[in-house]
Formats: C-alpha cells, structure tokens, sequence
C-alpha cells in the first residue's frame, strides 16, 4: 500500500479526506495556507447539511434572472461584468451544461449523495464523540411567491424519488406550528425536509482535526503556501483546497473547470432573552431570496447571495444588507446591533458537480473540490469516494 499522504487543504473537503485516508492506515499529512483549520468557506457559511437544497443551477429560469439581475446591486445572484478568461469559459460552459440538459440527472446524483454524506456524518459523529451545536429540526422551505411555491411542488417528485422527503406544507397555521418564531413571515406555503440538519461547520473542522491528531497521528503544517514542486516525499497527494484550486491545478498542468462564487453571511448573537426568543429554531431556506438560517446554540447564521467576482476577498456592505433587510423585515425582533459579517469564495463547477477524480498529468496527484454552495452537504460521501478510487489505484 502507498503510505505517504499530502492533503492541500484543512477546510471540510480537506479534512474529511484525510479523515477515511487515516482510517484507511495512509500516514496523511495536511498542508494550509491559513494559521488555522477551516479558516475559509468552512468558517461560517450557512450551516445547512442539506440535501433538500441539491438542485443544480442549470436552469434556463436561473439563466433569465442572473441577466434581469445584472445591474441590481443587492440582487440574490449578481455576475460583475468584468472581463476575466477564466470567468468567461466558467459561464460558457454553464450555458453548455443548462443548454444539453443535465440538471435533473446531476440534481438526482446530488441528492443520493447528500442522503450518503448524512449517514457519515452520524458515524463520525458517534464514533469520535464530535459536538458541533448540532441542531435536528429539519430544514424548512418558505415561499412568499406563488411561481416559487409551484415550483417546490413540481420538484417534489425528484426529490422524493431519490430517497428525499419534501413534504408539502400548504396550511400557513402549520408552518408557524413548526416553530412560533416564524409568525411575523408573510409565507404562503412551505417544503419540508426533517432529515436535515444544521451545525457549525467551523467547530466540526476544528474537532475533527483534534481527533486526527490525537487519535490517528495525522500531521497538521498551517501558515504555508505550499509549493507543488516541493511535495515529490509523497506518494499521493490530494488537492483540496477550495477555490484555490483553480490556480493549482493549472500548475499541475490540468486547469479544473473550478470558479470562485462569493458567498456571504451574518453571525448573530443573543444578546438578551427577548433575542434568542425571537431566533428561529428551525433552519429555513427561502427560495426566493436565496437566504438561509442555522440556530447554532446561541447564535443565529443568516447566509446567502451569489456573486461572480473573481478572487475578491472583500466583505462589502451593499451584499450584506440584503441579508440584514431580510432579518429585520422577517424577525423584527432580533437585536442585529453586534452581528459579525463574513464572505468566502465557493469553489464552484459550471455543472455544479463535485470533482472527484485522479489527475490527468500526475498520477500521484488527486481531487477533492469543486463542492460549491454544497460542501457542507456532500464531503463525508465524496471523501470516501476519493479514498476508493486512491486504493483502486494502488
């Protein structure tokens, strides 16, 4: 058996590889840029694991709104219109994908995987006694519009049909049943999901790593940017890294089809009882302005927003304000006087699909990226298929 791993990457697709590979009795060791663990799209994103939210993007009704949207500051997708190559053949080759038609087969496959990934994370979590403010309530759809509640009932059938629930909930006094918080919310209908759930992605990463140290020997190497050239000690090496991706891969002579799509959120606290009252228990997703929530002990994540800006690191103010808006207009009573703001770069794929594969110019060298907006739902299960198709190899 090959021994020796180098993973490039200590956020959720770089840990949960090194995790099955450790497992799997490789000597991994992991390399980051950041002094920390999962210090990037693993810090605060939105803290969904959820397989209810595996639709692709590759829709013609997705294409149609990213054009209407083109000049609104705060719109829910925005693409700034400056000219990059990379950014170019990204949106190509998602008019390609959206135009042959995949999304229903890759939206399918999403799902299944999802289903996968949520099993793991309960044998991770029973097996290295991992506390993450784990929140069980499900993940809740909301519909303010009526052509966005057709549609969460016309793709009902998809998701049911791969193993998802989606229960349609149209009785209003039901939806705020499921959590009185919501009674302030002007929805008209509702999709259901209780499998799903919530947690902090950055305490996860954080545990994980605790346990691949002290339990699995793994060894850690943070505030580097390390150099492709300078890993030949190792028998394999996994790329993980996020975004950052994209620019490894052309040195190691593939160039992935990866693009960052910056993503942003609020974390807020419960600074008095009348706040945490007021914070929705249940995760909520509204469709429409592409917004979630995650109650993580005693903090409310708001996240959401797409922007197609390049590798800009920036937290502006006029993408976080949508999301302010929406909590005041929403949860009136929540006090947003000391939220923190957050952004990261979501390595995406212009088919929305995870890269899982061996390198086409070295052998040695293997994927993990390309998660998008999903991997938080999807690592665990595409982890373990990176780690089958290593020992396939070997």
């Amino acid at each position: 058996m090959t021994n020796r791993v180098a993973v490039i990457g200590a956020g959720i697709a770089g840990i949960t590889a090194a995790y099955y590979l450790a497992k799997e009795g490789y000597k991994v060791t992991v390399y980051d840029k950041e002094k920390y663990p999962a210090m990037q799209c693993s810090y605060a994103n939105g803290g969904q694991v959820s397989v209810s939210n595996s639709e692709t993007w590759n829709t013609w009704a997705n294409v149609g709104k990213g054009l209407k949207w083109l000049t609104k500051k705060d719109a829910p997708l925005l693409i700034r219109p400056n000219f990059e190559w990379d950014k170019i053949k990204w949106l190509s080759k998602f008019l390609y994908t959206t135009a042959i038609g995949d999304y229903g087969l890759n939206t399918a496959l999403t799902i299944r995987t999802g289903i996968k990934a949520r099993k793991l994370y309960n044998n991770i979590v029973k097996e290295e006694k991992i506390e993450y403010d784990r929140t069980d309530t499900g993940i809740l759809h909301v519909y303010t519009d009526p052509e966005y509640f057709l549609q969460a009932t016309m793709v009902k059938e998809l998701y049911e049909a791969n193993g998802c629930e989606w229960e349609i909930i149209s009785d209003v006094d039901k939806i705020f049943a499921l959590d009185p918080a919501l009674k302030n919310m002007k929805v008209l209908g509702a999709a259901y999901t209780p499998s799903d759930h919530t947690g902090d992605i950055h305490k996860f990463c954080n545990e994980l790593y605790r346990v691949l140290k002290n339990k699995y020997d793994v060894r850690f190497v943070f505030n580097i940017n390390v150099d492709y050239d300078d890993l030949d000690i190792f028998d394999v090496i996994v790329v993980a890294n996020g975004s950052g991706v994209r620019h490894l891969s052309k040195e190691i002579g593939d160039n992935l089809p990866v693009y960052p799509v910056k993503g942003y959120s609020i974390t807020i606290p419960a600074v008095d009882i009348k706040s945490l009252e007021a914070m929705p228990k249940i995760s909520l997703l509204d469709d429409q302005a592409k917004i979630v929530t995650s109650f993580l002990g005693n903090r409310l994540r708001i996240a959401g927003t797409a922007e197609i800006t390049g590798d800009d690191w920036d937290i502006r103010k006029d993408r976080i304000e949508p999301l302010l808006r929406w909590t005041h207009k929403n949860f009136p009573n929540i006090d947003t006087r000391d939220y923190k703001s957050w952004a990261c770069l979501r390595p995406m794929t212009p088919d929305m699909m995870p890269i899982v594969k061996q390198s086409k110019k070295d052998s040695r060298v293997y994927y993990h990226a390309g998660h998008g907006h999903l991997g938080w739902t999807l690592a665990p299960a595409t982890a373990q298929t990176l780690v089958n198709i290593i020992k396939g190899n070997q």
